[in-house]
C-alpha cells in the first residue's frame, strides 16, 4: 500500500473503491473500514463481500480448533499468548484510540514506535485508517456515516459491518475530516507505508516463533494459540465495544446517546467499556470518570508518564462531569 502523500497537502484517502483489508485487515474497537458501497446504492441493500465472509469464517474455525490444543501446550505458551493479547489490546486502546484518534495525551517517539508495533500486532487496519474512521464514528454516531451503526442491530455492529461494502456516507463524511495531525506523524506514515510487512511480522511471525525458538513449543501449537486464537479473541473483545457497549448498560452521563456503561466490556477490553462516559467526554485520556479503577489502559498511560514517555494527559473536571450528569444523565429532568 502506498504511503500518504503528506507533502502534497492532500489526504491519502482512498476513493469509493476502498474496501476493508480482511486479508485479514479488519477494524476493531470502534473503528471503520467496511467495504465500498456502489454508487447509487444508498437506501438499498449493501453488497456482501464474500471474501471477507469466507476469511472471517475460516479464522473463527481455526480459533475453535485452537481450543483443542490448549491442554497440549506448555504453560509458558499460554502465558505468552495472553501477553501478546495485552500488547494487541494496548496497540488499539492506548495507541490508535486514545492517542491518535482523540489526542487525549502526548507520546514521545519511543512510545509511539512501540504502540505502532503493537497496533500492527492487532491487525485492525493501519493507524491512519483506524483513527480516521473512528473520528467519523464519533462525529456521526448511529447514522449511515457510522461504520458500525448500532441501530442496524447487534450482528451488524459486532461483525456484520465487515461483511458488506462500506456505506457511501462513511466515505463521504470521512473525506471532510481534518486528519493533518495524523499525516504529520512520521510513525503513522511509516506504519501505513509498510503495514502489510509489519502485520506479517508482528501479528503472526513473532507470536509464533518466540515459543518455538525459546522454550521448544511446537510450531503448530505456537501458531494456533499465540497467533490465531489470540487474534480472534482480541478482535471479538474489541468488537464488543461496537455492539454490546452501544446496546446494554446504563447511561449516567448522557441518556440521549446510544453508548452505555458496560462492566463486562470494560474487563475484556482493558478499560474501554465506560462508553457512555467516553462518548460524552471523548477528550479524556482515561475514557472513564473512575481513573485507574478497572482500567489497565489508564494504568499503562500513567506508567508511561512516570517514565517520561507520555505527557499532557487531558481530563474532564469533576464539576464538568457532575454538571453534565445533572443536565443529561439518566435521572435528569
Amino acid at each position: 500500500m502506498p504511503g500518504p502523500a503528506a507533502g502534497e497537502g492532500k489526504v491519502p484517502f482512498r476513493n469509493a473503491k476502498e474496501e476493508i483489508r480482511v486479508d485479514f485487515g479488519v477494524q476493531g474497537s470502534e473503528g471503520g473500514g467496511g467495504g465500498r458501497e456502489k454508487p447509487g446504492a444508498r437506501g438499498q441493500r449493501q453488497d456482501i463481500v464474500w471474501r471477507n465472509v469466507f476469511l472471517m469464517s475460516l479464522l473463527h474455525l481455526g480459533a475453535v480448533y485452537s481450543l483443542v490444543l490448549i491442554p497440549k501446550a506448555q504453560p509458558l505458551t499460554l502465558l505468552w499468548a495472553y501477553f501478546c493479547f495485552l500488547l494487541t489490546a494496548l496497540g488499539v486502546t492506548a495507541g490508535a484510540h486514545r492517542l491518535w484518534s482523540h489526542r487525549s495525551y502526548k507520546a514521545k517517539l519511543p512510545l509511539r514506535i512501540f504502540l505502532a508495533a503493537a497496533n500492527s500486532m492487532a491487525f485492525q487496519n493501519d493507524i491512519f485508517e483506524w483513527s480516521r474512521d473512528h473520528r467519523v464514528h464519533h462525529k456521526y454516531s448511529e447514522t449511515d456515516a457510522d461504520p458500525h451503526n448500532a441501530r442496524r442491530g447487534f450482528f451488524f455492529s459486532h461483525i456484520g459491518w465487515l461483511f458488506v461494502r462500506k456505506h457511501r456516507d462513511v466515505i463521504e463524511k470521512g473525506r471532510k475530516l481534518d486528519v493533518t495531525d495524523l499525516l504529520a506523524d512520521p510513525v503513522v506514515r511509516f506504519q501505513r507505508k509498510y503495514y502489510k510487512i509489519s502485520v506479517v511480522l508482528m501479528c503472526f511471525m513473532v507470536p509464533t516463533l518466540v515459543p518455538w525458538c525459546i522454550w521448544g513449543e511446537s510450531l503448530w501449537n505456537s501458531y494456533f494459540l499465540a497467533s490465531i486464537l489470540r487474534y480472534t479473541i482480541s478482535l471479538n473483545v474489541t468488537w464488543l465495544v461496537n455492539s454490546v457497549a452501544h446496546m446494554y448498560g446504563n447511561r449516567p452521563y448522557d441518556k440521549n446517546i446510544s453508548p452505555r456503561q458496560n462492566p463486562l466490556v470494560t474487563l475484556g477490553a482493558i478499560g474501554e467499556g465506560f462508553h457512555n462516559y467516553h462518548h460524552t467526554f471523548p477528550f479524556d485520556y482515561s475514557a472513564s470518570e473512575f481513573g485507574l479503577n478497572f482500567n489497565p489502559t489508564t494504568w499503562f498511560i500513567d506508567f508511561m508518564c512516570w517514565l517520561g514517555l507520555a505527557t499532557d494527559r487531558k481530563r474532564a473536571t469533576k464539576p464538568m462531569i457532575e454538571a453534565r450528569k445533572a443536565r443529561t444523565g439518566e435521572g435528569s429532568a
